[in-house]
């Protein structure tokens, strides 16, 4: 009797085996170049998407410092200006007492007499200068006493001092204001 053995035999499996294994490592090695490939190229994309947002970003916060500046140079003219407002506001509420004293000593001041420092302490005034001679200061006490503003008007200090040869008097004078 004659066998005719249709399967192949051991090794003839182990090759077709093998050739399937080969077969099926290369798709699979393939596949998997195929598959870093695509995530080199996506991670690239990414990393130069991300360059390009840092770099708007640094566009916007160096935007936002020229602001900041801006902002803050802003609040210091608001804050100068509030000052301003406040010492306006508090020459309103003194019923512009300081204005008129002001007023009041310019308008009764001599020519030949400059005024150098007054000092205001309560209802005292305290007023320093330089005058030509005594005549001088004596003129600008009488004004001021007869002026409605100020009670009493006392010489404090009198004495000559020189300035580019000339001589002249140095005065203190005490005033005190009437309250109104």
């Amino acid at each position: 009797m004659i066998k005719i053995n249709l399967l192949l035999t051991r090794k003839d499996k182990k090759k077709v085996g093998v050739k399937k294994e080969f077969v099926i490592l290369g798709v699979a090695v393939v596949i998997l170049l195929a598959i870093l490939t695509v995530l080199q190229w996506k991670i690239e994309k990414d990393k130069e998407d991300l360059q390009a947002q840092i770099s708007e970003t640094k566009k916007e916060i160096a935007r936002y410092k020229s602001l900041a500046i801006e902002v803050n140079k802003a609040k210091e003219d608001q804050k100068t200006l509030q000052d301003k407002l406040n010492v306006i506001n508090s020459l309103r509420k003194g019923k512009g007492t300081a204005v008129k004293v002001l007023d009041e000593i310019s308008i009764h001041k001599p020519e030949k007499l400059q005024l150098e420092l007054m000092k205001k302490e309560g209802a005292k005034l305290g007023i320093e200068g330089i005058a030509l001679d005594d005549e001088t200061i004596a003129q600008f006490m009488t004004n001021l006493k007869a002026s409605k503003l100020f009670k009493t008007v006392d010489l404090i200090v009198s004495e000559q001092v020189e300035q580019n040869k000339i001589k002249l008097k140095k005065f203190i004078l005490s005033c005190e204001i009437i309250s109104m």
